[in-house]
């Protein structure tokens, strides 16, 4: 008997050390698995989320790429939790409809022209008022500053919030009637414009402007609607303008920018962690679609020429006339912009 209780105690020993071991196994384990929790810990604590994002340009232009790039990084980012769908190409909402959607919170988040957003906000018209920015560096630097502040300030007064303002590049002319080498070259044509602003500039040239969405404006050249029309070449080259112009001006006049809205509604609503990741995801693609712009524009030129458009280039020296000649367009931009427009010229001129 006194055998038999030995045994039986020897046994619930070793039963008590293997307990023992395996309670050590599983302590041991679980730092591993809070190790790869906190690996993780980026991924942690966000909302589920769902976030609608869309736009017109075709997919292939310089600007989607980045923005598909944003989407597919806050997405990832987020562990999968905030999810931000991407429209393209016009499959949502038209280039006319995004800025009110947006504003309505028909979509939560939309890409869009400045020219566009400036019947909303006077003062996005900036962009388009001819010959502000010099040059790419210039342009930079001013919507990193203190007139990127003014303008994103301005746009969330009428419940937009920009998280991002994405370079297109320099605006252009093109035709298929004659070379324009001056101002007074476009006497009698009909350009298809982008905005009010650039509808002004063609006036003053002596052109009649036709407003019209950018997925009209093939058709509108082919069956000479209009005679040309003004974008950047990154859009002509895409669109296939060389298929229905013959004359490409470059004259720089204006440098047009696509901004990244949300509805500021919805965004104040989204959790502080969730802002922070998309702010921050922005402001990396802002800065990538930045240095893609100047060697797209000079790419896409060429690529134009190529293709058998006659290019003619305004030389520096000449720039005066064009400019002079687009003086009633400043003054128009002041009366609608108001105060912050002249601010805005005074800084732009300070960044020169």
């Amino acid at each position: 008997m006194k055998k038999v209780i030995s045994s039986f105690l020897a046994l619930i020993l070793l039963m008590g050390i293997l307990t023992a071991c395996g309670g050590k196994a599983t302590n041991q384990a679980a730092p591993a698995k809070g190790e790869k929790a906190e690996s993780n810990s980026g991924v942690d604590g966000y909302e589920e989320a769902t976030i609608r994002l869309a736009y017109n340009l075709p997919q292939d232009h310089h600007i989607s790429v980045g923005i598909e790039e944003f989407a597919k990084k806050v997405t990832e980012k987020s562990g999968g939790k905030v999810k931000v769908q991407v429209y393209p190409a016009g499959q949502l909402l038209s280039d006319k409809e995004m800025n009110q959607s947006i504003l309505t919170g028909g979509v939560e988040m939309g890409l869009n022209s400045s020219t566009l957003w400036a019947s909303t906000v006077p003062a996005m018209g900036i962009f388009d008022v001819p010959y502000v920015f010099h040059d790419y560096d210039a342009a930079g630097k001013a919507l990193s500053g203190e007139m990127g502040n003014k303008l994103k300030s301005a746009m969330e007064q009428k419940g937009a919030k920009v998280l991002l303002f994405a370079d297109y590049g320099y605006a252009q002319f093109a035709n298929n009637v004659r070379p324009l080498k001056s101002p007074g070259d476009f006497k009698g044509l009909k350009i298809r414009s982008i905005g009010e602003i650039p509808s002004e500039l063609i006036k003053a040239y002596g052109a009649s402007p036709v407003f019209m969405g950018a997925g009209e404006v093939y058709m509108a050249l082919q069956r000479n609607t209009v005679d040309g029309a003004t974008s950047g070449t990154t859009a002509m080259l895409q669109r296939k303008y060389d298929e229905v112009v013959k004359y490409l001006t470059i004259n720089n006049y204006a440098y047009l920018e696509f901004i990244l809205a949300v509805n500021k509604g919805y965004w104040d609503k989204l959790p502080a962690k969730t802002q922070k990741l998309i702010e921050e995801t922005a402001a990396e693609t802002e800065q990538s679609i930045r240095e893609k712009a100047k060697a797209e524009d000079a790419r896409t030129a060429k690529e134009l020429e190529k293709k058998g458009v006659e290019v003619y280039v305004v030389p520096k020296e000449d720039l005066k006339v064009w400019k002079d000649a687009a003086k009633p367009v400043y003054d128009i931009f002041e009366k609608q912009a108001g105060d912050l427009g002249k601010e805005l010229l005074d800084l732009a001129e300070k960044q020169n």
